[in-house]
């Protein structure tokens, strides 16, 4: 894991990544924002700075208001030169994000529309499992291409 304080290292192989837990509330997205823009700046990737900071901002609120967890955990990732990987991990892997479109006087329910307009690709990954307990919990990620 790498602090926000700590200058990322350039690794010949496996995959950059910063990481980081936060509580599961709306002003965690601040925190979040700050996290992409540095990670990105370490990568040279300022060009995706704006539509990752919306990102993880709709991911940080859909967390914060539709689970009941207490914390979270912010990934920013770059699984291959060509991608950007932003993620939140929560602890509630039945309460899966549903892309549905909103209504014209809605005043909530854009952010998954909004991702999906920024991302390349976004979903939802299942993490752990258990014979009868299942899945402890899920990362709802997105991706953006990362070439100029």
């Amino acid at each position: 894991m790498t602090g926000l304080n700590t200058p990322a290292r350039t690794a010949s192989t496996g995959c950059p990544a910063y990481s980081q837990t936060f509580p599961c509330a709306p002003e965690t997205a601040g925190l979040g924002r700050r996290l992409v823009r540095h990670a990105l700046g370490a990568w040279h990737l300022d060009h995706l700075t704006d539509a990752a900071e919306l990102i993880v901002s709709e991911l940080v609120a859909n967390a914060s208001r539709h689970t009941p967890c207490h914390s979270i955990h912010l990934l920013v990732g770059r699984p291959s030169p060509a991608r950007a990987h932003i993620g939140v991990v929560d602890r509630a892997p039945s309460r899966l994000p549903v892309l549905s479109p909103g209504g014209a006087d809605d005043e909530s329910g854009r952010g998954l529309l909004l991702i999906d307009a920024l991302a390349d690709r976004w979903g939802y990954t299942l993490l752990g499992s258990h014979p009868l307990r299942g899945p402890w919990g899920k990362k709802t990620w997105a991706e953006l291409d990362a070439a100029l």
